[in-house]
């Protein structure tokens, strides 16, 4: 076995690590086995070389070795997530799609936390709609069964995360940990969206998530702008991951007849603005670049969900559920 000290010697090299040498290393950080200091070089020198999909895969299966997965789920299950950082400020489309994904009968298994780059994170969202913040794995059998809806408030199923998370903290700078968030979801979703505000990644997190037993489809997304979703801002770059098969495409939001908006339409400038325009959008109102860039997303979402159904017809589903808004009382938790 490797130490933690033959394995920065290694990084310093320049080289990428093998599959057996990255597990080895992110067991060692998740039980609090390595110093703060040795944490952070491994951290730097990964991120230094850049890291590879054999590398975000190794440590991936690591975190979920030491999570609370969620044990007795079937069916399809979706997850709506980005890795964030795109500081942008913008309104929180993902969870807005997840309300209606449910609304629609769809089971959605949401990993999430507080604000990352937006006013407003998944966390605040959905306690302002009165939902609970899922702690325990029983709770979200229960909740999820009840509402088609669970929030997975992720500190509380990560408890490893507290050995690295002053080093992140400390160090604050992107680091392979923000990349792996989206693919730790407990709940091991059959299909996801996944937002990145740098394409540059999506090709490896493609790579990780084709190899993941139990994924049907998923969608990593980078909207115009350098937004983590689809925006209609213009073209979104987007690379599809169909039962272990990778392939690029564009979305154009002119090809579903949204109307291009700028950056800032999709911004908002308080917690309290976001919030209040999260309850319009929901309930089928507010400003129409925000429906559109939830109809762009929510389209992607149905599309991955139901395997005869083409983008286009996807599309047109999305566009009249947020026109119709929410059916359910999830307004009303």
């Amino acid at each position: 076995m490797n130490t933690i000290s033959h394995i920065l010697e290694y990084l310093a090299t320049g080289a990428d690590l093998s599959g057996v040498q990255a597990k080895e290393a992110f067991d060692l950080l998740l039980t609090g086995a390595v110093s703060p200091v040795q944490a952070g070089a491994f951290l730097m020198g990964l991120r230094a070389k850049g890291e590879t999909a054999a590398e975000l895969s190794a440590a991936v299966d690591a975190a979920l070795g030491q999570a609370r997965l969620i044990p007795g789920l079937s069916g399809k299950r979706i997850d709506t997530c980005g890795t964030g950082g795109d500081g942008q400020q913008s309104f929180n489309c993902s969870t807005a799609v997840s309300f209606f994904l449910a609304d629609m009968g769809y089971q959605v298994v949401k990993h999430g936390n507080r604000a990352v780059s937006s006013k407003c994170g998944s966390a605040d969202v959905v306690e302002d709609l009165g939902y609970p913040l899922v702690t325990e794995p029983e709770e979200a059998r229960a909740e999820l069964a009840k509402r088609n809806f669970v929030f997975l408030f992720a500190p509380h199923f990560h408890p490893a995360f507290k050995h690295v998370g002053p080093v992140r903290q400390q160090l604050g700078v992107r680091t392979i940990f923000n990349l792996m968030g989206p693919l730790l979801n407990p709940a091991l979703p059959t299909h996801q969206i996944l937002g990145v505000p740098d394409f540059r990644f999506a090709p490896m997190i493609a790579q990780v998530l084709a190899a993941r037993k139990g994924l049907e489809r998923a969608a990593i997304l980078h909207g115009a702008g350098g937004f983590d979703e689809l925006t209609p801002c213009g073209p979104g770059q987007v690379i599809f991951v169909e039962h272990g098969k990778i392939r690029e495409a564009v979305i154009d939001p002119a090809d579903f007849g949204l109307t291009t908006c700028i950056p800032r339409d999709l911004a908002c400038d308080s917690k309290e603005e976001a919030l209040k325009l999260q309850r319009q959008v929901l309930a089928g109102q507010g400003p129409k670049s925000l429906k559109d860039m939830v109809t762009l997303n929510l389209g992607v979402a149905l599309f991955l969900l139901e395997d005869d159904l083409s983008l286009e017809l996807a599309m047109e589903m999305a566009k009249a559920k947020v026109e119709q808004g929410l059916l359910s009382g999830a307004l009303h938790a």
